[in-house]
């Protein structure tokens, strides 16, 4: 069946322009720059280096300098330590073996550090990720051949590419799970009663990552164990600890993207440190490197007794790390053994120390952002899978137009949503918005299956407020600005900056600076959020209350909740162009990040020639809540 190789001829097509990117990037970009963009720690400090699995040398580093810059470095990327002296030559590659705040260790393909690192002027550069690339290649192959098999053990893969439907089994009882709702409720007996697939659709605020704690406690109690992952580290983190809350032992593979003291007793590292066979691993690894340096202070030019010497030591050296490799196995077969959940993110699945191992039921959450190649991966390790996610909030970023549009944007999750609904359960009541802002994307996204929980159906920041309001910006001259591939729109940003100003000054009636409500102001378009932040430093009322506002990309906010969101719609232009809004579920991501208030600005003339944005503005009409910048004319 054909069902893989487009698939593969897509994913080819993707690592493609991913590595022109990146490589056009690099050319381009200055020691500064790439610092900048989290490409790049410069300066650094080796603080350790020991002997690893295959006589590798691991090297500690520390960032000394410009530690407050966000970093794009994680678990298992490709880095290269350089000399500023000479950086085109002078570089060595490695993996990243463990990450933590502003250290990190990298596994070098050497057994010692070149002599220039003693020369001071380190950094680290991010490579490109084909380590990734790699392994979804290999899993999508490797479903081929099983596919091609026709093994009745492979029935997942079958379910999966359409050729069989899922199975479910009666449960015996269907037990009361205390505290979940009744479409909470329904969705943890599907995932029990499933033979191989369920999926629970969690539209925001519906409390997807509950229902999931309860579902994998429940599969725990009848399986060994499970697999829990998901496209990015900061989703992972959050089910750890969410499912470590609630009794279970979890073994975190990679490393956290919070870098907290709870999340990092969860992981792998930090269990085998408290190992009580760690003594005498750090014991073995001392002498392997003492017999190393014993063995490195003979010269090049030396006689048979002195040749003889060093080989001995370096023999000693090589026996003593084969037995720390052996009691580190030992170690991880251990703590796999008493773990009862294992979570990765989808390619850290297939980490070496959990890579053999085969569970009955794979769980992947955020699903919806999960390219399928990756998903593959988790996959083929288990009988049944569950998904998790909303394929109507914002689908996996891809850099490929032409993949894109061919199909790679297209998820396993909305394939399967698409084949299988009876394998799927939305889950209906939220417990975030206030209904008015609730509406409008329940009606446009969810069939108007939404509805609000009693907390929070008809919660105000203050009783006369209105929660939904759309402030339209057109004829006042506030025209777009586009800057290469950047495109700002700088009234309307002052003006976004003026109408908070006065709500906070009414809010202060209210609130004092310690209780005051969270705010974020958000645009689709990164040259409006410099603006905008900008702005916000520049605002004596907004800078009062810094601690309460946050300032970025739509993208960045999803799986985010604040009391208030402004949005700043920022396209305004003659031809009525909308660009990358024309993708409406970004703008279901943003008007459901707020819990009691949204305020829209946008030109409705050039947003109106979409029925998603006519929409909107006619249902703020409808609720009385449409308001003209001109009204504001005065600020």
């Amino acid at each position: 069946m054909e069902y893989f190789r487009p698939l593969l001829e897509l994913l080819a097509v993707e690592r493609a322009e991913d590595k022109l990117q990146y490589q056009q990037l690099i050319a381009s970009s200055s020691l500064h720059e790439r610092r900048t963009n989290g490409l790049t720690w410069y300066p650094i400090a080796i603080r350790d280096t020991e002997l690893g699995r295959g006589d590798y040398v691991t090297v500690e580093v520390e960032r000394t300098t410009q530690q407050d810059i966000p970093h794009q470095f994680r678990f298992g990327a490709i880095a290269a330590i350089f000399s500023n002296h000479n950086s085109k030559e002078d570089r060595i590659e490695g993996v990243v073996t463990f990450l933590s705040a502003n250290r990190l260790k990298l596994t070098l393909r050497t057994d010692e550090l070149p002599d220039w690192s003693r020369n001071g002027r380190l950094g680290i550069d991010l490579m490109f990720d084909d380590n990734s690339y790699d392994e979804m290649q290999h899993a999508l192959k490797q479903a081929n051949l099983l596919l091609d098999k026709e093994k009745e053990g492979d029935r997942l893969i079958r379910v999966l590419t359409g050729q069989k439907p899922p199975e479910f089994n009666d449960l015996e009882e269907k037990p009361y799970r205390d505290g979940l709702n009744a479409s909470q409720q329904l969705a943890v007996q599907r995932i029990l009663s499933a033979e191989d697939l369920a999926i629970v659709h969690g539209p925001p605020g519906t409390g997807k990552t509950t229902t999931l704690v309860h579902a994998i406690k429940a599969l725990v109690e009848k399986e060994q164990r499970v697999l829990v992952v998901a496209p990015s580290n900061a989703a992972v983190d959050l089910l750890s600890e969410k499912l470590s809350d609630r009794g279970l032992n979890i073994l975190r593979v990679g490393n956290p993207a919070r870098v907290s003291e709870r999340l990092m007793s969860l992981t792998l590292d930090s269990k085998m440190l408290l190992h009580s066979s760690m003594k005498e691993i750090k014991k073995m690894k001392k002498q392997a490197n003492e017999y190393r340096k014993m063995a490195h202070t003979y010269k090049r030019n030396f006689g048979k007794a002195e040749r003889e010497q060093r080989k001995a030591l370096f023999d000693e050296s090589h026996k003593l790390i084969k037995e720390v490799e052996k009691t580190e196995q030992y170690i991880i077969d251990d703590l796999i053994s008493k773990s009862q959940v294992i979570t990765a993110t989808l390619v850290g699945a297939n980490h070496y120390t959990v890579r053999q191992l085969r569970y009955m039921t794979v769980v992947i959450d955020e699903a919806g952002q999960a390219l399928e190649p990756a998903c593959w991966i988790p996959i083929l390790k288990a009988k049944k899978l569950v998904m998790a996610g909303d394929h109507c909030q914002l689908p996996p970023t891809i850099k490929s137009k032409e993949a894109a549009a061919k199909g790679l944007a297209t998820t396993l999750l909305e394939k399967c949503v698409s084949l299988y609904p009876e394998s799927v359960v939305m889950l209906e009541e939220q417990y975030r918005m206030h209904t008015d802002i609730m509406n409008y994307p329940s009606e446009v996204f969810y069939k108007q299956r939404l509805k609000a929980n009693d907390s929070v159906a008809s919660h105000l920041l203050f009783d006369t407020d209105v929660p939904v309001v759309f402030v339209d910006t057109a004829g006042c001259g506030f025209e777009e600005k586009v800057d290469g591939s950047s495109i700002s729109n700088p009234e309307e940003a002052t003006f976004v900056v003026k109408h908070a100003t006065l709500f906070m000054e009414q809010l202060s009636q209210y609130y004092t600076i310690a209780n005051f409500p969270s705010i974020a102001i958000i645009s689709p378009y990164r040259g409006q959020i410099e603006l905008l932040q900008d702005a916000v430093v520049h605002s004596p009322v907004l800078n009062k209350y810094s601690s309460s506002i946050s300032v970025n990309t739509i993208d960045s906010f999803q799986g985010q909740e604040r009391d208030i969101v402004y949005i700043s719609m920022t396209r305004s232009n003659a031809d009525n162009r909308i660009g990358f809004l024309s993708e409406i579920r970004r703008m279901n991501v943003a008007m459901t990040r707020a819990r009691k208030k949204l305020v829209v600005i946008g030109d409705s003339a050039t947003l109106g020639q979409s029925a998603f944005y006519a929409g909107f503005i006619n249902y703020t009409t409808q609720k009385n809540t449409y308001q003209s910048a001109w009204e504001f004319a005065g600020i």
